[in-house]
């Protein structure tokens, strides 16, 4: 157990700010409950089996055994506050790592030792290394059969490219794994499975694994002084390193990023779990390691956001406020819990705040502090401090909420505009129908609050056929909605064929121009309506989403009607022009055009835009992209066959197949259009034997044989 202590004292360098993010079933909940054992935040161990896990506080999640929801919580050690953030391991709920790796400075990466790194571990890690955030490594199941953190750490070099620093030998391994060498100090440590893993033993290391471990700790040390000027010098010299010393070293190679200090354990079985904390108190940084915090000035986004100057603000209690909320949630009562990162200044219960993003004023009510799906009330919430502002208002059509996920709030006298939150596109759809008249009414204020709940989920009405359309980062992503659906808001719904999310581009250049011309009004008492556009339309590589640019002179097009352009503009790209699917990857170029002094308005110009992308769109070679996601099947040897020809039969293309005892791994391409009822296919094939992981990685052109059927489907 650990000393409690008082939140509301413990200065920044002594807080962190940490999430816990891997593969589904690496081991990532099951690791968090004993960190919250160990720590005093609770007095009995939750166990994933059995749903009576903390953090794992939807009934979805205890009946299927998976996270799907981020979940907060905080707990002291060694005298320190730590914020944890316990994110879900399925890529179909990678939004929600996403924003906890927004607000986070520091993670801890849970490794599967016999799996190894897996397709979601390079996904949670790409995601970790776009917001930069510095790492600890945890191989976990050691004490399975299979297992070798050797080959974990190889796997990290080369799949993630990451340089990971081992700080500690397994005793054991499989059946006989029983505690860990500490290389840095030297000494060995067995846990007492009498007491759960609450209390362990110290000693010199077994005899027979001195060398092992010397040459170990030889390798580590070299390993930090490569990145660590300090320690270089002092081994060069041939000085006997201090612990200490050692530790230090780390810790800097750690926040530069240069370093991942890898730890082995088995937290099912209690073991490495003490360890673990250490490390995230010793390596992972407080938010006094990151001195200030970087925005735009609001008020001159008119110049874009690139354009805006940058605003520095230094962390601290005492400097103007700047937060970010990066999660909202709907309460039982219906009202919302807004997750807010506090960089600078104090968040208070009380205070008129500006909400940046939205550029309005807002009144914080209540605050609270999480503790997975409990809260505790509290006055404010400080720099470098995770909260929730809490409204018990319950959200309605016609009222929203106040908050939004990616707001900033700050103080009205200081403006200041964080970077928002990456939000991914949904790759699949599906229609709603509701069962009765009385299901009809619950269903748009139902889905309007989990679309608030979740960026990544969209929902929309079909223009020709009036149907409600759910998007979606997959087939889970989506039952999970309806399921919620039925049981928080009593609506029954029948659930339509699945839709994939397609996207149009073009493949060459073309110009487009169209002259909007109109006479409103009487012959007695008329004026006109005239707009003139040209733009040209050229692909973009892939990936390269929608870019516009307005090179038009202000002899042709006045500034005063240039936005108007470029939302026609925009509106005709989210309509495309062959299949009605947004397009991605291309550019636009407004390159000139025509006004009258009189009868030129925003109107004429912003038809005119819409109409002129039309026309050169339609001249540039339209296709269809389809979403074509990375597939990763792990399957015992006997039927790798069977996984290898259905994958060919549903387009896809084998990228590489590795191989472990009893199974192997295979990694491919496929087209989501062909991967729906995967799941039920692939268990049928090898006796449920067989694993699945899949995500979007690119959008690609569909096969010319394929393209007029995808077409005539999609407009029929």
């Amino acid at each position: 157990m650990t000393t409690k202590v008082d939140i509301r004292s413990v200065p920044l360098d002594r807080t962190r700010n940490i999430g816990i993010m891997a593969h589904v079933d690496a081991g990532k909940t099951t690791t968090t409950e004993r960190i919250l054992f160990y720590t005093g935040s609770t007095s009995r161990i939750g166990e994933v089996d059995d749903g009576s896990t903390v953090t794992d506080w939807m009934a979805q999640e205890q009946e299927r055994g998976i996270s799907i929801t981020a979940a907060a919580t905080t707990f002291n050690w060694r005298d320190h506050v730590v914020n944890l953030i316990d994110t879900p391991g399925h890529v179909d709920f990678t939004m929600e790592v996403e924003r906890s790796l927004r607000v986070l400075d520091g993670a801890i990466a849970v490794f599967d030792a016999v799996a190894g790194v897996e397709s979601q571990s390079e996904t949670v890690w790409r995601q970790a290394d776009r917001y930069g955030v510095p790492r600890l490594a945890f191989i976990n199941k050691c004490d399975r059969e299979g297992a070798d953190p050797e080959r974990v750490v190889e796997m990290i070099k080369t799949r993630l490219g990451a340089h990971p620093i081992v700080v500690q030998l397994p005793l054991g391994i499989s059946s006989t794994f029983h505690g860990v060498i500490d290389l840095i100090a030297m000494r060995a440590r067995t846990w007492d499975a009498a007491t759960f893993g609450a209390t362990f033993t110290e000693g010199p290391i077994p005899h027979g694994q001195v060398p092992e471990a010397s040459i170990a700790r030889e390798s580590m040390i070299e390993a930090i002084a490569e990145h660590d000027d300090e320690l270089m010098a002092a081994w060069v010299s041939g000085r006997e390193l201090a612990a200490d010393a050692i530790r230090a070293a780390l810790r800097r190679v750690t926040l530069a990023n240069r370093g991942v200090p890898t730890l082995v354990g088995a937290a099912f079985r209690n073991q490495g779990i003490h360890n673990l904390l250490d490390a995230v108190i010793d390596y992972l940084p407080s938010p006094s390691d990151f001195p200030v915090v970087r925005g735009r000035d609001p008020v001159d986004l008119s110049l874009g956001p690139t354009a805006a100057p940058t605003i520095v603000r230094t962390i601290g209690d005492e400097q103007p406020l700047a937060a970010l909320a990066f999660k909202v949630q709907i309460d039982e009562a219906g009202g919302t819990l807004t997750f807010v990162r506090v960089y600078a200044g104090s968040l208070r219960a009380g205070d008129a705040v500006l909400n940046a993003t939205k550029g309005n004023l807002e009144q914080i009510g209540r605050l609270v502090r999480m503790f997975a799906n409990h809260r505790e009330e509290i006055r404010q919430i400080d720099a470098g401090m995770i909260g929730a502002v809490h409204n018990p208002v319950p959200v309605t059509a016609q009222r929203g909420t106040r908050l939004s996920t990616g707001d900033t709030l700050c103080d009205p006298r200081f403006p200041i505009l964080l970077d928002a939150l990456r939000v991914p596109s949904p790759v699949m759809g599906i229609v709603l129908e509701p069962d009765t008249d009385e299901d009809a009414a619950k269903l748009g204020q139902a889905l309007e609050r989990l679309a608030i709940e979740d960026p990544s989920f969209r929902v929309a009405t079909d223009a020709s056929s009036g149907q409600i359309v759910i998007s979606g980062m997959g087939e889970l992503h989506l039952e999970i909605i309806v399921e919620r659906l039925r049981r928080e808001h009593g609506v029954n719904a029948r659930v339509g064929n699945p839709r994939v999310a397609y996207r149009e581009t073009v493949t060459r250049r073309a110009e487009g121009e169209n002259k909007f011309v109109r006479v409103v009004g009487t012959s007695g008492a008329h004026r006109g309506e005239f707009g003139h556009v040209k733009v040209v339309v050229e692909p973009t590589d892939r990936g390269g989403g929608y870019v516009y640019e307005n090179r038009a002179p202000s002899t042709d097009i006045p500034q005063e009607h240039a936005p108007a352009v470029e939302a026609g503009i925009a509106e005709a790209v989210e309509r495309g022009v062959l299949s009605g699917h947004p397009m991605t990857d291309l550019r636009v170029q407004v390159i000139g055009g025509s006004y009258h002094p009189v009868d030129s308005n925003n109107y004429a110009f912003k038809v005119a835009g819409s109409k002129a992308f039309v026309a050169a769109a339609t001249k540039a070679g339209p296709t269809i992209l389809e979403p074509v996601m990375s597939l990763e099947v792990v399957t015992p040897d006997e039927h790798v066959g069977e996984v290898l020809g259905d994958l060919h039969a549903r387009r896809g293309k084998v990228a590489g197949i590795s191989a472990r005892p009893g199974v192997q791994t295979v990694a491919c391409f496929v087209p989501m259009a062909s991967m729906f009822g995967y799941a039920t296919d692939l268990r049928s094939r090898t006796k449920g034997r067989a694993t699945y992981a899949m995500e979007l990685d690119h959008y690609d052109e569909v096969p010319t044989q394929l393209r007029d059927d995808v077409i005539s489907g999609l407009r029929a």
